[in-house]
């Protein structure tokens, strides 16, 4: 990492070991409950870029999936990897900067929790980039994009109509029905879209 990912690094690295984490659920996602049990998660490789303590991790990993998951921070991978350990389960976890990282193959799905809203705005085109190069056609993008209504961050505010924009239908299928509303630890909420990638450069 350069100086400035350094940097980075070490701010999010100072806030979790000040237990300054209200974006961290103790445990997945109820969103992700909610994709499992409706079958929008198979078996095969998924990537978790930004996973923090990596709550998904474990389940996707619990539920026979091969895991990739990503971050810059070493203190959150510790975190990930300690619980895997003792749950006995398989992941991959590779410290990186997920905006310079290079996979060596394509993934099945993306689970897109909080790097999205944690990245600067000026970052989210290179991110739709990446997140499109990482997936094989086909495959999903289980987004939870999130709703502060306010500016600044992070979180930074990822309106429903920007993110539209963002992951372009030129590139992405987005779903019919309306994206369902998750509620946040901090107060905010979250609105849940399964994105297709579709085969396009």
């Amino acid at each position: 990492m350069n100086g400035e990912q350094d940097a980075l690094s070490a701010g999010w690295a100072q806030r979790y070991r000040d237990e300054q984490i209200g974006w961290d659920r103790g445990a997945p996602s109820p969103a992700l409950e909610h994709w499992i049990s409706a079958g929008a998660i198979q078996q095969g490789d998924w990537l978790i870029p930004g996973c923090g303590q990596g709550w998904e991790v474990d389940r996707l990993a619990g539920l026979g999936c091969r895991v990739t998951a990503i971050d810059i921070v070493p203190v959150a991978l510790a975190r990930v990897r300690a619980r895997l350990d003792a749950l006995q389960l398989q992941a991959r976890l590779i410290e990186a900067d997920v905006l310079g990282w290079t996979p060596d193959a394509t993934f099945d799905g993306i689970y897109e929790q909080t790097c999205l809203c944690a990245l600067h705005p000026s970052s989210w085109a290179a991110y739709e980039t990446q997140l499109h190069r990482c997936l094989r056609p086909g495959g999903s993008l289980l987004a939870l994009f999130m709703q502060t209504g306010r500016a600044g961050g992070p979180p930074f505010d990822s309106p429903l109509a920007l993110m539209r924009e963002l992951f372009a239908p030129s590139r992405w299928e987005w779903p019919q029905e309306t994206p369902q509303r998750w509620p946040h630890p901090s107060g905010l909420h979250e609105l849940a879209v399964r994105l297709r990638r579709l085969d396009t450069a």
